[in-house]
């Protein structure tokens, strides 16, 4: 058994008392149901997300010590490939037990790259807490994982604003670029950050972060330089606030107009809040004498039905704020019983869904589940959904990143990992196998998880005869952990494709190092798309097959068309538009309830064939399909219509012609001097690049294409620049002769084809001293002249 140190703290003296206790774990059976947190920690690459994490893990106590990216040395970036590079490329989960609460975390990786790994953990937490570096704001990826968020309706969001210890960051741009960005429209300041104790490094502009305030609690949290912490009430009159801090601190005229607009602001989502707010004294001081367990309640509320988004700020690295992420994670973020479904209990039957598949060279296969009602226990036998396959479960694990605990069961709402599951995949949906015999809940399946479309591949090429088998099975039981990995044979070359350059040469190297394959990997190329430029009216068509030597015919009718102006394909279908017979999308095939549903079929064939073009080869995108009737014999099983619908749709397609072709296109916010800007702009528009803005870097960052208007700041608490005296525009406004630094920022979008070597380039363009962040921008049409040398370069023209 694990062994940790429980750490008890007197306030007064700050006195530390250690004593060994046994640990406890989060999904273990004494845990409550409604003090469970499935929370997921997101953000854009470098923003502090395994930086938190070990913050976390060390004030929970459930390591001595927290551990650093730069050195490699942190407990959920364990691979050799994550701590040689400083980045996260899995998502871990810990159990971590704080106060009542007992929190499942999962860390996910901030590089778009990995986005399967934040599109598997979206799918089964109940809340996450987005991390913002105050310095940059909200970013590229930032919206990228709010818009994962969102694709699965996590319930509940906070915000942590972090890195206010360093030069430039900013608390008030940060929070308005939620607003400019439009992740929300109504962000809540719950704590205010204090730089400085001192005065005097204000008037200096000095960087750093002391102290924090809660406006709900209405305290002084102050740090030391060995990360120490000692809490303060704040005096309920405003003239008592010396008492606290030097006279003439710049914080003080700035507290009680923070919780006003807090209590102001949230009472407009309760009328309790209020009554209570307007029979109060017509007094400054008036609100500063409502209690926190008088607000609390109405916070969450409003937390869990998005009508406020919480946002805290401190300094992951000094640990400053955790303990409250910790609290306020604790009492706004959702359980499994506030966003459950009607037939989700501890007391129905056993459902699971599988939400990652990982490799493990001494324990085999690894399933991550999560128990969306009953509870599981050790050597169970249960049934997929998805395939129809028994499974027995050999161990139920609790996964401390690279450690493992073996425990009993998994109760109601808990997360952990199964043993012995040879053929269980990512999305599906687990049941037990007792008394699901015909029943219908046993085909009842969970939504599954979308993959992200690959943009880049390479083609794999075995060393020798010999090692073609190995490579094969290797590269299956590859997609089978990571699903955003697609494979493909063309010409007898076979093809892999992933999210990009990094992600491939992480899967190079996963490859060799887990499955021992021996192959070479060829020169990388971007996945293109074929669309189609022609509308073939729907008609009724004739499919037959044989089943049990009885000749069936299916009957179908489908048409086939662009995308229209205004029409959105799906992810599950690659950007395709897939219409029922009432015009209704059909879901992925493996998201249907009932895997008997005739739907799930028809969805699961029409896939198949969009997923390659009868001309090119290449997956089909940008295409819209509708049934407009179906009906095969009464004794037929459904699946037959999966051959059908596939088989008719290519011939159709085969009919259109060859349509337009599409390349992914990426989002590109380049930051160079400004001596070296006209360069890196010339070099961006002859690469076949656009660019939509220049910015300043003192200036906030506008909304980009496609955005709109930004939110507007009415009703919101916009905190005035003297709370981070480092930023740019406090340094700014604060000195009229400070000349701001010479630096641009270039928002550009351009294909991706041209931009795989841009990190070399801008090295070469800046003297080293650019840098730039580069995000998917999905797939569009290309001129004929470059069609006719991507048929080319794919060996179709």
């Amino acid at each position: 058994m694990l062994r940790c140190h429980l750490i008890f703290r007197c306030s007064a003296r700050n006195v530390v008392l250690r004593a060994p206790v046994l640990r406890f774990f989060a999904s273990a059976t004494r845990s409550e149901t409604s003090d469970i947190r499935n929370m997921a920690v997101v953000a854009h690459i470098d923003s502090g997300k395994t930086t938190l994490t070990e913050s976390i893990l060390h004030k929970s106590s459930y390591i001595p010590s927290p551990g650093s990216v730069d050195s490699g040395s942190t407990t959920t970036d364990f691979l050799p490939a994550e701590r040689a590079r400083g980045i996260t490329i899995q998502s871990a989960s810990i159990p971590v037990e704080w106060k009542s609460w007992n929190f499942n975390l999962i860390d996910t990786p901030g590089h778009a790259d990995f986005g399967m790994e934040v599109e598997s953990a979206s799918r089964v937490v109940d809340g996450a807490v987005v991390l913002i570096d105050s310095v940059e704001g909200v970013e590229a990826q930032t919206k990228g994982v709010w818009g994962q968020l969102s694709r699965y309706n996590v319930a509940t969001r906070m915000v942590f604003l972090n890195k206010l210890d360093r030069a430039g960051a900013s608390f008030r741009s940060s929070l308005l670029s939620l607003l400019t960005h439009k992740l929300h429209a109504n962000p809540l300041a719950i704590t205010l950050p204090v730089a400085s104790m001192n005065p005097k490094n204000y008037a200096r502009a000095e960087p750093g972060i002391e102290g924090l305030i809660d406006l709900v609690k209405w305290e002084l949290w102050k740090w030391t330089d060995d990360g120490e912490h000692s809490v303060h009430p704040l005096p309920l009159a405003t003239d008592n606030l010396a008492e606290i801090f030097a006279t003439g601190h710049p914080i003080i005229p700035h507290l009680v107009p923070a919780r006003t607009a807090l209590l102001e602001n949230l009472a407009m989502f309760s009328e309790d809040l209020m009554e209570q707010l307007l029979g109060l004294p017509s007094v400054p001081s008036s609100y500063l004498h409502v209690k926190s367990k008088d607000i609390m309640p109405h916070l969450r509320k409003a937390t869990l039905q998005n009508q406020v988004l919480p946002v805290l700020c401190g300094s992951a690295i000094k640990s400053i704020g955790t303990e409250l992420v910790l609290d306020y994670a604790g009492n706004l973020l959702a359980s499994p019983l506030d966003v459950r479904l009607q037939a989700e209990s501890a007391n129905t039957p056993l459902r699971l869904l599988a939400w990652k598949v990982a490799w493990d060279k001494r324990r085999g296969w690894m399933t991550f589940v999560r128990v969306y009602s009953g509870t599981l226990k050790r050597q169970s036998t249960i049934h997929n959904v998805n395939t129809g396959q028994k499974e027995k479960v050999s161990k139920l694990l609790l996964l401390y990143a690279s450690e493992a605990e073996e425990v009993d069961t998994l109760p109601y709402g808990s997360v952990g990992v199964l043993l012995g599951l040879k053929h269980t995949r990512t999305g599906d949906t687990l049941v037990d196998a007792r008394g699901t015999g015909g029943s219908t809940s046993s085909r009842v399946s969970l939504r599954g998880v979308v993959p992200p479309p690959a943009v880049m591949s390479v083609s794999v090429i075995p060393n020798s005869h010999s090692d073609l088998e190995p490579v094969q099975e290797a590269l299956q039981s590859l997609i089978r952990t990571d699903p955003s990995v697609r494979m493909d044979t063309q010409e007898g070359q076979i093809l892999v494709h992933g999210l990009g350059a990094l992600h491939l040469e992480i899967l190079e190297g996963r490859l060799r190092d887990e499955w021992d394959a021996k192959f070479e990997f060829g020169s990388r190329q971007v996945s293109y798309r074929e669309s189609t430029s022609s509308i073939i009216p729907a008609q009724l068509e004739e499919w037959s097959t044989e089943v049990a030597g009885k000749e069936m015919t299916v009957k179908l009718a489908l048409s086939v068309a662009p995308l229209g102006e205004g029409e959105k394909g799906d992810p599950a279908f690659d950007g395709n538009l897939v219409l029922g017979v009432q015009g209704q999308p059909l879901k992925a095939p493996d998201s249907y309830l009932d895997q008997l549903d005739p739907l799930a079929h028809l969805a699961r064939g029409i896939s198949s064939a969009l997923s390659s073009s009868p001309h090119t080869a290449l997956p089909l995108s940008h295409v819209k399909v509708q049934i407009t009737r179906y009906s095969l014999p009464r004794d037929a099983p459904p699946s037959i219509l999966t051959g059908a619908s596939s088989y008719i749709l290519r011939s159709k397609l085969k009919e259109a012609g060859m349509g337009p072709i599409l390349e992914p296109f990426v989002k590109l916010k380049v930051s160079v001097h400004e001596g070296t800007l006209g360069k890196v702009v010339k070099d961006i528009t002859e690469s076949g690049g656009e660019v939509i803005d220049l910015a300043s870097d003192v200036t906030p960052s506008t909304a980009t294409e496609g955005e709109g208007e930004p939110y507007p700041t009415d009703g919101v608490y916009i905190p005035p620049d003297e709370l981070s005296p480092s930023s740019a525009s406090s340094r700014a406004s604060s000195s009229a002769s400070h000349a701001p630094r010479a630096k641009r920022t270039v928002h550009a979008i351009a294909p991706l084809s041209r931009m795989l070597d841009y990190s070399t380039r801008l090295r070469a363009l800046s003297a080293g001293h650019g840098s730039f962040d580069m995000i998917n921008a999905g797939f569009q049409g290309v001129a004929e002249f470059r069609k006719m040398e991507i048929l080319r370069e794919i060996g179709r023209a």
